[in-house]
C-alpha cells in the first residue's frame, strides 16, 4: 500500500460520518426478534436472546457514498457474547442481511466496569459469511451500543417477593438482612449467609432480593443460581478451556448469589474456584450472598478455609414457622388466592402441617383448587378428604424411647431410671410423666407400655396417668411443664 493510500485511510478512519439510520432499521430489528423467536423457540430464545440489547448505528461508507446499517448487539458478559455469536451468529447475520440491504451485525459485551461495551470487530466474520465488505473506517469505528446492565440469573419466581413474605420471630433477623444488602450498594456484612431447613423461605428471600435490585438497581449486574449450576458451568469451562470466560462472568458482578452451597460439599475442584471467587468479590467490596441447609460451620465436606469465609459476615438462620406464623401466611395465601377460607379450616391446616411453609401453602392451594373446580364449599370434612394423603405422612410418629428421652433429659435424670425400679420421688415423678405422655402421644396399648418401663404392670401405668391428671389439675405450673414436654415432642 502507498503512503497517499495509508494517509487517506488513516483519515477515513479519525473522520468517520455517522448518519441518523432510517426508521425502517429499528422497525427490522425488532422484526429480526420476532422471526429468532419463531426460529429458535422459546426457550432458547429467552435464556440466551431475552437479554440482548439491540442498537441499530449507521455510518457512511465515503468510499461507496451510501449507509451501511449496523446492528450492535450488545450481551450482559463476555461467555455470553461468545456463547450467542457462536451458537447464532450465522443465522442472526442471514437474517439481518435478508431485512437489511447493506446490513452488518457486531457482538458486544455491555460491562458496568467500564464506561461502555466491549467492542469486537467482526468484519472478517461477516466477509466470509458473504456479507458487505465495508471500508476500513466502517469496520474499526462501529459505534458502542447504549450500556446494558441487568440481572443475569435462573428463572425467578414471581411470587417470591418481599412483599409476598410474612415476616415473624422465625425468620425476621433473615428478612431484615436480606432487605439491607438488597437495599445497600457498599456492603454492610459480606457475605450474607442464610440457612435452615427446606421449605423454610431461604429461595423466596433470595428470589425477592434478585427481584428488588432488578426494580429498583437496574444498573447492578446481579448473578443468582444454584450451587449445581455454578459446578456445572465451572466444569463446562474446564472442559472446553474457556476459563478466562469463566472468571470474567462471576469476577465482574456487584452481587453474586449462590443456592444451596451445601451441593458442592465433597467438589475440591469446585470449592478451590468457589473460594478464589468469592475472595475477589469481597476484595473489590462486591456483596455475596449464600444460603444453604446447615451453618458454615456444619457444612459436610467443605475445606475449612471456605467454611471460616463463608462464616466472615452475617450468618441468619430461618427456624420453622411458629403456629402464629402459619396462621399469618395461611390468610395472607387465602386472600391472594381470593377465597373465603373459614378461620377453622386455616387454624386445622396450620396445627397439623408444621413441617414447612412450602407443604402449608400447597396444601391451601390443593383445597381451593377442589373447591373451584369441583364446586364444593371448603369445611373442616372437605378439607380432611382431600388432604387425606398428606395428612397421613405429616403425622409425628412419636415413639416411648423418644418420650423418655426427652422427659429424662427435661428432669435432668439418667434414661436408665425409666426402666428402673428405684421410686423415690425424683426419679419416679418424671417417671410417671412419661408414661402418661406414652398414653397421648403413642397409640400403644396400657400392657407394652408398660413393657418399656421396665416391664412394669398395665396397671402401674393407669395409675400413672391418673396420678399425672390430678396433679395437673390443681398444679398449674406443673401442668404448664407438662404441656411444654408435650408440644417439644409434636414439633
Amino acid at each position: 500500500m502507498s503512503a497517499k493510500n495509508v494517509a487517506i485511510l488513516e483519515t477515513d478512519i479519525l473522520h468517520p460520518v455517522v448518519v441518523t439510520p432510517p426508521p425502517e432499521s429499528e422497525a427490522a430489528w425488532q422484526t429480526l426478534r420476532k422471526q429468532l423467536r419463531d426460529r429458535l423457540g422459546e426457550t432458547a430464545f429467552r435464556r440466551w436472546l431475552e437479554p440482548v440489547t439491540g442498537t441499530v448505528r449507521s455510518l457512511l461508507d465515503t468510499s461507496e457514498n451510501q449507509a451501511i446499517s449496523t446492528l450492535v448487539l450488545a450481551l450482559p458478559t463476555r461467555f455470553m457474547r461468545d456463547w450467542v455469536e457462536g451458537h447464532y451468529g450465522d443465522t442472526i447475520r442471514s437474517l439481518w442481511r435478508q431485512l437489511v440491504e447493506q446490513g452488518l451485525v457486531e457482538f458486544t459485551v455491555a460491562s458496568p466496569l467500564t464506561k461502555g461495551p466491549e467492542l469486537t470487530t467482526n468484519a472478517a466474520k461477516s466477509m466470509s459469511s458473504g456479507g458487505a465488505v465495508p471500508s476500513a473506517s466502517v469496520a474499526q469505528l462501529m459505534l458502542p451500543a447504549s450500556q446494558t446492565v441487568g440481572i443475569e440469573t435462573a428463572e425467578l419466581d414471581p411470587r417470591f417477593t418481599f412483599e409476598n413474605f410474612v415476616v415473624g420471630k422465625p425468620n425476621e433477623l433473615a428478612y431484615a438482612a436480606a432487605r439491607r444488602v438488597a437495599d445497600t450498594e457498599n456492603p454492610t456484612f459480606n457475605p450474607l449467609f442464610l440457612y435452615g431447613g427446606v421449605g423454610l423461605g431461604k429461595t423466596h428471600l433470595m428470589h425477592a432480593i434478585a427481584w428488588h435490585i432488578r426494580k429498583n438497581y437496574p444498573n447492578r449486574r446481579v448473578i443468582y443460581m444454584s450451587a449445581e449450576k455454578f459446578m456445572y458451568q465451572f466444569v463446562r469451562a474446564l472442559r472446553y478451556k474457556d476459563m478466562v470466560s469463566f472468571k470474567d462472568q462471576f469476577r465482574s458482578v456487584d452481587v453474586l448469589m449462590i443456592d444451596d452451597v451445601q451441593f458442592i460439599g465433597g467438589k475440591d475442584t469446585t470449592q478451590e474456584e468457589f473460594f478464589h471467587t468469592f475472595n475477589a468479590l469481597v476484595d473489590r467490596n462486591r456483596q455475596v450472598i449464600v444460603s444453604a441447609d446447615k451453618s458454615p460451620q456444619d457444612l459436610d465436606r467443605m475445606e475449612e478455609r471456605l467454611r471460616s469465609r463463608l462464616g466472615w459476615g452475617l450468618v441468619a438462620d430461618l427456624h420453622p414457622a411458629t403456629y402464629e406464623l402459619r396462621l399469618g401466611i395461611l390468610h395472607t395465601k387465602a386472600e391472594k388466592l381470593g377465597c373465603a377460607v373459614p378461620d377453622k379450616v386455616i387454624e386445622f391446616l396450620a396445627h397439623k402441617i408444621s413441617s414447612n411453609v412450602r407443604e402449608l401453602e400447597g396444601a391451601l392451594n390443593r383445597i381451593v383448587a377442589h373447591a373451584q373446580l369441583v364446586g364444593r364449599t371448603i369445611t373442616l370434612e372437605m378439607t380432611q378428604e382431600v388432604l387425606t394423603d398428606l395428612l397421613r405422612s405429616t403425622e409425628r410418629r412419636i415413639t416411648i424411647d423418644e418420650i423418655q428421652k426427652k422427659v429424662a433429659e427435661h428432669y435432668n435424670i439418667r434414661v436408665a431410671d425409666m426402666h428402673s425400679a428405684r421410686r423415690a420421688r425424683a426419679v419416679a415423678r418424671p417417671r410417671q410423666v412419661a408414661m402418661y405422655l406414652a398414653k397421648q402421644l403413642t397409640p400403644r396399648s396400657l400392657p407394652e407400655i408398660g413393657r418399656k418401663f421396665g416391664g412394669r404392670d398395665h396397671t402401674t401405668v393407669i395409675h400413672a396417668v391418673r396420678k399425672i391428671e390430678e396433679l395437673s389439675a390443681y398444679d398449674p405450673s406443673f401442668k404448664e411443664d407438662v404441656e411444654l414436654l408435650r408440644r417439644l415432642l409434636q414439633t
